[in-house]
């Protein structure tokens, strides 16, 4: 049975790595390393790429079993440390694998856009679900839960999130069938609250999220509890795919109806999102253009011949706080981020071999931010003696 926290316990993990770095092991991680280039540097191929992860994975767990290191080892020691290496191997070929081929990516695009529509109009009773299972708080927590699925990188992880978003339906339509003295809740009542939960969540790549999570994690641990509820999900996923009116209990021209006002919503919301940011863009940049000709007159009377002023629009810091400002008003502003994949990792969660890519994406950080300052800044150049001929 999974865990209720994603990623693996923090001790078990750390003592796979522990182990991992032992003189020992030395042949273990050869091979780790040599299936992660191996792997890194050929095409992207879903079915093949998925055959490849499970065998690996299934023979190093063997080698495992019959290495020295895990010698008189309970069945636990060895499960973490198969744990331990899915998480290790598939954060590290993570940006190769994930949304790796453009039918994933163009479906992850679709399946948002429909649940972006269906949410403007869905209730519950749209999915017959009873009175008594509308507890809000519940509902919006289990939303919440959901939408962490891209925080992380290992399948465990995010199956973990889909597990506890699935608990916290079940917890809360059997304490509403105490109170309401009502038999258990059963299938029928689950599953259109985890589809209601779905569409009003729309965690962006959710098709990418499913199909990663099917494709990595280890079959051999995809099974009870956690095969249960991930087909629960696949099906939900299957059903908002097809959502028409006669699933959301609906007429047809009143479906019809209620999907064109919510593409009319969204096209209002983005075009007064475009008109608010120009207005904005308008006002402040009229006062600013002002004041910046009013200092640049005085600064050029100064001037002698050596310096130059460069003036090439506004300054890095108005140019970051209206990014900023434009960021709010984005209801899609998750996608900026799908590049900088350590933005909401812990501390615990990163390993020895995210040095690198932490050290990659600081570098091209700095050179982008310094570039950039560099362009839409003021500056006031003097060449320095040794410049001088």
């Amino acid at each position: 049975m999974e865990g209720s926290s994603p990623s693996a316990p923090p001790l078990a993990w750390h003592h796979f790595l522990d182990r991992m770095r032992h003189p020992s092991a030395a042949d273990l991680v050869r091979s780790i390393k040599s299936f992660v280039v191996s792997f890194s540097n050929a095409a992207p191929d879903p079915e093949k790429d998925s055959a490849a992860v499970q065998e690996f994975l299934a023979n190093m767990e063997a080698a495992f079993r019959a290495h020295t290191l895990w010698a008189g080892s309970s069945e636990e020691e060895l499960e973490n440390a198969g744990e331990g290496l899915e998480k290790y191997v598939m954060t590290r070929l993570y940006n190769r694998v994930f949304a790796s081929v453009p039918e994933d990516v163009h479906s992850d695009e679709e399946l948002f856009e429909k649940m972006a529509l269906v949410q403007q109009f869905v209730k519950p009773e749209n999915l017959d679900i009873k009175p008594e299972f509308r507890n809000e708080p519940s509902l919006s927590l289990a939303q919440k839960v959901l939408q962490k699925i891209n925080t992380y990188k290992a399948p465990r992880d995010k199956l973990i999130c889909i597990l506890n978003c699935c608990k916290v339906i079940s917890n809360s339509l059997i304490n509403a069938s105490v109170v309401s003295n009502e038999g258990p809740p059963g299938a029928d009542e689950f599953f259109p609250v985890l589809v209601y939960v779905t569409i009003k969540a729309n965690p962006p790549q959710l098709h990418s999220n499913l199909l990663y999570i099917q494709r990595y994690r280890r079959q051999s641990r995809l099974v009870s509890e956690a095969a249960y509820f991930f087909t629960n999900i696949l099906s939900a996923e299957s059903f908002i795919w097809n959502i028409d009116a006669q699933s959301l209990s609906m007429d047809e021209v009143e479906f019809q109806k209620q999907m064109d006002s919510a593409k009319d919503h969204l096209l209002v919301l983005s075009t007064n999102s475009e008109n608010h940011r120009s207005e904005t863009l308008d006002a402040t940049g009229d006062s600013e253009l002002k004041d910046e000709n009013s200092e640049a007159s005085k600064d050029l009377e100064n001037l002698d011949g050596k310096d130059k002023l460069i003036m090439s629009g506004p300054s890095t810091e108005d140019l970051e706080k209206k990014g900023s400002v434009e960021l709010l008003m984005d209801d899609n502003v998750s996608r900026y981020f799908q590049d900088y994949p350590f933005l909401y990792a812990q501390a615990g969660d990163l390993t020895v071999g995210d040095v690198e890519n932490l050290l990659d994406n600081y570098k091209q950080l700095v050179l982008r931010y310094v570039s950039l300052s560099k362009r839409a800044s003021i500056i006031s150049e003097t060449p320095s003696k040794t410049d001088e001929c």
